[in-house]
């Protein structure tokens, strides 16, 4: 019983959907600022600034600081992405955050 407790507990630890979760938690504990869009070149300057940042402090690969840099984008800035996403990402692609 303690050796099926144990797997149990290895296999929840290495899930791969579980430290996606934990990563996004960590992100948003750092209360990153939510991007809307539209013309303020000042306001996107500052939102990348700041979520490069938090990206910096939890060491994120480049797919995972798209990942979780895309999560904080609303309306017109994820209508963007959206597009972005539809002709970059339909040929395999995987979009880098540089």
């Amino acid at each position: 019983e303690a050796l099926a407790t144990l797997a149990n507990i290895v296999a929840r630890d290495n899930d791969p959907g579980r430290d996606g979760d934990k990563r996004l938690e960590r992100f948003m504990s750092h209360k990153p600022i939510i991007f809307t869009g539209g013309y303020d070149p000042e306001g996107a300057i500052k939102w990348v600034e700041e979520v490069e940042i938090i990206f910096e402090a939890m060491g994120c690969t480049e797919e995972n600081k798209t990942i979780l840099g895309v999560y904080v984008l609303r309306e017109e800035a994820n209508n963007w992405w959206r597009n972005v996403k539809l002709r970059m990402g339909a040929d395999g692609v995987v979009i880098l955050w540089e």
